[in-house]
């Protein structure tokens, strides 16, 4: 049956209307702050230049303007909190995503919203030595020795150091099993830091200009280090380390305040595809995909791994244990 004429007409204004709104949605420019820690910002740059082409020419969602903001993972989270306005955080440690959750802009469960606990990459703790290991530094244990050094950020103020001394404990604790000896290795070995900077980029000036014999460091930060001077540092891989979650999270408070929700999501699901996979490799981060993470086999070494949550119960606990004021790291490290 044909409909008459003039309601045939209603629908097609109706439907050119309709249309002409989806149009001018798709052609507006959004933009997204994505507030991260300070050793991520190249791997960033070039991956909102992959997700930028993502969202403008696959998706056809119009014009986006990506922006960064970095730091320590721990000050970021506080600017966030104090009003910094950014859609996504994409920090180094799960416990400062949580105080954002804890004061009310991110709702509900976070390290469920995504894959692998909201982690798309992530990295490990190992050593970085002068050339040649004059020190002849191989482990742990080394770096309690007299004669040895050390560089490493600190554990209050960077989230980067939290992943080091945890790895630290949970090395004594498997060998001596005391606690009272897991402090007293502790406390060595924080003894041995010549240089405990704020964060991880100024703990790599302290040991690229000279000081200590060895920095502890992110994996990413050590592979991209001895890339750029091969002929003046080595990594060494110790026996034991942890898996270093990378942790993502939408700001629900300032995506539904902006409108900017569906871009937010997207921008952190497309960290999981294999073109931003293959990016996080590039930056020396170990890759979720396993395909990818075997094509790179030759940069990231086998090495026995051990996850927080096995080993501390989860970062709210580690943190309370061992970072809070008066907690561990306070009562064996004095300046």
């Amino acid at each position: 049956m044909r409909l008459p004429k003039f309601f045939a007409t209603i629908i097609l204004i109706a439907a050119t209307v309709l249309s002409g709104c989806r149009i001018k949605k798709s052609s507006e420019t959004q933009e997204l702050l994505n507030a991260s820690c300070e050793p991520t910002r190249e791997f960033y740059t070039a991956y909102n230049e992959c997700f930028k082409n993502y969202w403008e020419k696959e998706l056809l969602k119009g014009k986006v303007i990506l922006n960064q903001s970095h730091g320590a993972s721990g000050s970021q989270a506080r600017a966030v909190i104090d009003g910094l306005e950014a859609d996504v955080v994409t920090l180094s440690i799960a416990y400062d995503v949580t105080a954002i959750k804890n004061a009310g802009l991110i709702h509900g469960g976070w390290r469920k919203e995504f894959p692998d606990n909201s982690s798309p990459y992530t990295s490990t703790v190992v050593f970085l030595v002068r050339k040649n290991n004059p020190k002849d530094i191989r482990d742990w244990d080394d770096l309690i020795r007299d004669d040895v050094k050390i560089v490493t950020p600190n554990p209050k103020t960077s989230g980067g150091a939290r992943w080091n001394y945890l790895t630290a404990w949970e090395f004594a604790r498997r060998k001596y099993g005391d606690e009272v000896k897991i402090k007293a290795f502790m406390k060595k070995l924080f003894a041995n830091v010549v240089a405990l900077d704020e964060e991880v980029r100024s703990a790599r000036e302290s040991f690229q200009s000279g000081k200590g014999d060895v920095l502890v460091a992110w994996e990413s930060e050590a592979l991209k280090f001895n890339k750029k001077f091969p002929d003046s540092f080595d990594i060494v891989t110790p026996s034991l380390s942890i898996i270093a979650e990378m942790s993502v999270a939408v700001i629900d408070k300032v995506v539904d305040m902006k409108g900017s929700r569906e871009l937010a999501e997207e921008y952190l699901n497309y960290l999981y595809s294999p073109e931003a996979q293959e990016i996080a490799a590039q930056n020396f981060y170990r890759p979720r995909d396993q395909k990818i993470l075997a094509k790179y086999s030759e940069m990231f070494k086998p090495i026995e791994l051990f996850t927080i949550d096995e080993a501390f119960g989860g970062w709210v606990k580690a943190h309370d244990d061992h970072f809070a004021d008066g907690a561990t790291f306070d009562q064996i490290y004095r300046k």
